[in-house]
C-alpha cells in the first residue's frame, strides 16, 4: 500500500463509557496492564476529548470525522463518507463488531464501508418474558443469581474458572470470536473496529477482575444491590458508590484482559509487527461529580476526558499534552494506510505526530450534547428539536460550556478546578473574559452548522429517529435509552 508508512493494517478498538482516568496510563492507581503497556510502547494523548457526551453522539465523529447532527440534523452517519467506506475504496479489507450497542448498527449506517459487519444486537423474542427481561438486565442478573451456583459448577468442570462476567450481556466473547476469525482469514491490508460494551451499565464483571482491582469484598449480592438501588432510582450512598466505582474498574480490567487475547490473536497470526492499535473511549462516565449516574447529557470531563492511545510497530512512545478530538481518528487511520481523505472530514490527521513527534496543531476540542427540561429525561435526544443544544470548547486548560437556546454558560479552568465545580463565568477577571470572548465565536459557528443542517434536512417521510424497529428499540431500552 504505501513504502512510507510502517504498517500494513489497524486495529481500531473503542470502549464505550470508557473515561481517561479508568486506566492506568492516565492514572497510575488504575489496574489494566495490556493498555498500558500498549500506551508504554505508544503515543498517549493526554487531552484527547470526546465529540459528544454519549455514543450516537460521539460516534459521528470517530466514524466519520464529522460533528453529530451536521449533516441531517439527526444522529447517525448515513449522509457521510465513513471511515470503512473510505479505506474499503481503497483497496482495504474491513471488519466491524459492535457488542451490541443499538446505536451503532445499519439503521444509522454504521454498515457502511464493512466487508463483514456484526452488531450483535439479537432478537429480544416475541413473549412478554422476553421482552421483559431484555429490557430490565438487573432482573435478569437476579434469575441468573439464583441459577448460579449450577453454572458455576459446570464452568469449573468445563475449567472456565472464574474468569467470565458474571451476566454476560457484554457480547465481549462473541466479539472476540469474530476478531480472531477476522484475523485468520483476512487478506491484507486490513481495517478492522471492534466496540466493547463492558464499561456501560450495568457493570457486571467476572469474578477474578474484581479481586484483581479491589479487596475482593464487593461480591455478586453487593453487586446487584448496587445495580438494584440506581435502577429503581432510589439514593446513592457513600457504599454503593464505592461498590459502583469498584465494578467500573473490574469491567475495565476486563476488557484490557480481552484485548490482551486479541493481540495475542494478533501476534499468533504473525500480524503484530504490520499492524497499528488504536484505543480510544467513545465518551466518559460520571460518579456522581455532578449529582448523577453514567452519562446524561453533560458535557464535563467525567464525560468528556477519555483514552486515546496510538500504537504504531516501530515507532517511539510519547505522551502528547496538546489537546485533540476523536475526530481525528478516521484522517489518522487512513493515513496510517495510505489512503486519501474525503474533504468532508474535520478532524486533524495524527499520522505525523506518532510517526515523526509532529507536534498537534491545538486547536480547540469542540463537543455537543442536547438536553431536555430534565438532564435525566428519556428516551435519549435524537435530534435538534428533542432540548436545547450544549456546546463546549477545551483548549489546554479552559472549560467553555454553553446553553446555546438559553444562552447560559460556564467557564472552568481546569488546572486549579479539575472536576469542574467552580463557574468563572461572571469573574470579572481579565482571563476569563478572554477565553468566553475567543470561545463565543466559535461555540456560535458550530451551532449555526447544526441548524443549518436540520433546516436544509427535506428528506421525505418518516425520520430516522422515529422508524426503530420493536427490536432495537428493546435493546436500546436495556441500556437505559428509555
Amino acid at each position: 500500500m504505501n513504502s512510507e508508512t510502517p504498517v500494513s493494517n489497524v486495529v481500531l478498538v473503542t470502549v464505550d463509557s470508557l473515561r481517561a482516568d479508568a486506566i492506568g496510563a492516565y492514572d497510575r492507581a488504575r489496574h489494566t496492564p495490556v493498555i498500558d503497556e500498549l500506551a508504554e510502547r505508544g503515543t498517549v494523548f493526554e487531552r484527547a476529548f470526546a465529540n459528544g457526551n454519549w455514543t450516537p453522539f460521539s460516534f459521528p465523529s470517530i466514524l466519520a470525522s464529522r460533528p453529530v447532527f451536521a449533516d441531517s440534523g439527526e444522529i447517525g452517519v448515513e449522509d457521510v463518507p465513513t471511515l470503512a467506506r473510505t479505506v474499503s475504496d481503497g483497496g482495504v479489507a474491513t471488519g466491524g463488531f459492535n457488542a451490541a450497542n443499538g446505536f451503532l448498527t445499519s439503521h444509522w449506517g454504521y454498515d457502511d464501508g464493512f466487508d463483514e459487519f456484526e452488531p450483535f444486537v439479537a432478537s429480544v423474542g416475541s413473549s412478554i418474558y422476553s421482552k421483559y427481561l431484555a429490557t430490565h438486565p438487573t432482573v435478569e442478573a437476579w434469575l441468573q443469581l439464583a441459577a448460579s451456583p449450577i453454572r458455576r459448577i459446570r464452568s469449573r468442570l468445563a475449567g472456565n474458572a472464574d474468569d467470565r462476567p458474571f451476566l454476560d450481556t457484554s457480547r465481549m466473547f462473541d466479539v472476540e470470536h469474530a476478531a480472531t476469525e477476522f484475523f485468520e482469514d483476512a487478506s491484507e491490508p486490513f481495517f478492522l473496529w471492534i466496540h466493547y460494551m463492558d464499561t456501560h451499565t450495568p457493570y457486571v464483571p467476572a469474578p477474578r477482575y474484581i479481586r484483581e482491582v479491589s479487596s475482593g469484598l464487593v461480591g455478586t449480592h453487593r453487586m446487584l444491590h448496587a445495580h438494584t438501588r440506581t435502577g429503581l432510582g432510589w439514593e446513592v450512598g457513600e457504599r454503593t458508590l464505592d461498590d459502583l466505582r469498584t465494578l467500573y474498574q473490574a469491567a475495565a480490567r476486563q476488557v484490557d484482559a480481552s484485548i490482551g487475547r486479541l493481540l495475542d490473536e494478533l501476534s499468533a497470526n504473525g500480524l503484530d509487527d504490520e499492524t497499528a492499535v488504536i484505543l480510544a473511549g467513545d465518551h466518559g462516565e460520571e460518579f456522581q461529580e455532578h449529582g448523577h449516574l453514567a452519562h446524561y447529557p453533560k458535557l464535563y470531563d467525567e464525560l468528556i476526558h477519555v483514552p486515546f492511545i496510538v500504537d504504531v510497530p516501530g515507532a517511539e512512545g510519547q505522551r502528547v499534552e496538546e489537546q485533540v478530538g476523536l475526530d481525528s481518528i478516521p484522517p489518522t487511520v487512513a493515513g496510517l494506510l495510505d489512503v486519501d481523505t474525503p474533504e468532508e472530514w474535520l478532524g486533524e490527521p495524527l499520522v505525523s505526530t506518532v510517526l515523526d513527534g509532529t507536534r498537534p496543531t491545538g486547536d480547540p476540542v469542540v463537543s455537543v450534547t442536547v438536553r431536555g427540561e430534565d438532564v435525566t429525561a428519556q428516551p435519549i435526544p435524537r435530534s435538534l428539536a428533542d432540548g436545547d443544544l450544549l456546546v463546549s470548547i477545551r483548549d489546554r486548560d479552559w472549560t467553555y460550556i454553553r446553553n446555546v437556546d438559553a444562552d447560559e454558560e460556564e467557564v472552568y479552568y481546569r488546572p486549579d478546578d479539575p472536576t469542574q465545580q467552580r463557574n468563572r463565568a461572571s469573574d470579572r477577571d481579565e482571563d476569563v473574559r478572554a477565553v468566553i470572548e475567543r470561545f463565543r465565536p466559535i461555540v456560535d459557528a458550530h451551532a449555526e452548522l447544526l441548524r443549518e443542517a436540520e433546516r436544509d434536512d427535506t428528506r421525505p417521510g418518516e425520520s430516522q429517529a422515529g422508524a426503530v424497529d420493536e427490536d432495537l428499540e428493546a435493546r436500546l431500552e436495556a441500556l437505559g435509552y428509555r
